[in-house]
């Protein structure tokens, strides 16, 4: 197989990597951070007009038509930015949706918005209660006249303040963590009878708490029920699951480098500490676990297109290293800087907190084994 990038993906990574570089450095992010949105309105439409929205999404909506590999080089960038621009959220996880769910209105209404950065998306699917389990959705969808009636609750439901398209996860009919009788609805983010409770992650993300309450929907809202639902939910999870391993690879990339770089300018007893053995094995532990994850997240964006049992395989595999990796090198990391490791005006502590974020998002390391097993 040839993994050599084509020169259209060449340039990809040049750009963003020089962005990242050039453009998102750490203080500037903090202005982001701090921010209404938590992140900047005018850092996402540079990305708009970079090409970068619309890299993996189908060129009849906007896109470029481009792969998971598009996807892999800008996630892996960002994670050495620790960029806070909802790019997994709207784009990876909501194109995903649309492209593989949705009716050719919804696409053809809402894609080329995503692509041009004109609007974004979150993904409204986790409940109380339901930890990992993509099929426990307690929030109902009763027919009412033509159209349909929401109520229930969401959790952690990314960047759905700065969102104007919610997609919603509902149970038509079943019990609650039945696989049958699940609907996913497109709605505005601010329809009547939605409440939300918006606060930043520990990764200076941002995510809300949403309350449905007799939300009226008509019924074009409706664009995938009956038993291929919850595997579009399943394969877009997949999706954005592949995408957030290459983010750990790129943060897991830029710890190491900033931990070598201390290594060698921290004086100890007269000598730079890096000369010490104990620390060199440590930091070329640290290597080997950056390249399998990187390996791993690689040969999981491969898969993607793969029948849903070897997708669903590559994806647990990878995602159980990067989760342990992550886990080991955020830890090193921190420890080998010292009390300032975890300070938060250094960027180590920040890395560390996106990787340990990252180790549960999606399935943390023991679900996506015992997932393995299973398949």
């Amino acid at each position: 197989m040839d993994l050599r990038l084509s020169q259209e993906q060449e340039m990809i990574r040049d750009g963003v990597t020089r962005f990242v570089r050039d453009d998102y450095e750490f203080a500037t992010r903090r202005i982001g951070a701090v921010s209404d949105l938590g992140f900047r309105e005018e850092v996402w439409q540079q990305f708009a007009d970079l090409g970068w929205l619309g890299a993996a999404l189908p060129e009849e909506y906007g896109g470029f038509g481009g792969s998971a590999i598009e996807t892999m080089i800008l996630m892996e960038a960002f994670g050495r930015g620790l960029v806070l621009e909802p790019y997994l959220w709207s784009v990876v996880l909501g194109g995903a949706l649309l492209q593989q769910g949705a009716t050719s209105a919804h696409k053809e209404q809402v894609l080329p918005e995503i692509s041009s950065g004109k609007a974004r998306i979150a993904f409204a699917f986790a409940e109380p209660g339901s930890r990992f389990n993509l099929a426990h959705i307690g929030m109902t969808a009763k027919k009412d006249g033509d159209g349909y009636r929401l109520n229930g609750n969401k959790t952690v439901v990314y960047y759905a303040a700065s969102a104007e398209y919610l997609i919603g996860s509902a149970r038509l009919g079943g019990a609650k963590t039945d696989r049958e009788g699940i609907a996913l609805f497109l709605l505005p983010s601010d329809a009547k009878g939605i409440t939300r409770r918006d606060y930043a992650t520990q990764d200076d993300q941002r995510a809300s708490e949403i309350i449905f309450k007799d939300v009226q929907v008509d019924a074009a809202a409706l664009f995938k029920c009956g038993d291929d639902a919850l595997p579009v939910i399943e394969n877009a999870i997949d999706v954005a699951t592949a995408a957030i391993c290459a983010d750990a690879v790129g943060a897991m990339g830029a710890l190491r480098e900033m931990t070598l770089e201390y290594l060698k300018t921290r004086k100890q007893f007269g000598r730079a500490i890096g000369e010490f053995q104990v620390l060199q094995h440590r930091m070329a532990e640290m290597f080997i676990l950056e390249e399998e994850a990187r390996s791993m997240a690689l040969r999981a964006a491969l898969m993607l297109d793969a029948p849903a049992p070897a997708r669903k395989k590559a994806v647990s595999a990878a995602k159980s290293l990067i989760a342990r990796a992550g886990r080991q090198i955020g830890q090193e990391a921190v420890q080998m800087h010292g009390g300032m490791g975890m300070t938060h005006e250094l960027s180590v502590g920040h890395y560390f907190k996106r990787l340990t974020m990252i180790g549960s998002m999606f399935g943390d390391g023991d679900f996506h084994r015992k997932r393995f097993a299973a398949l």
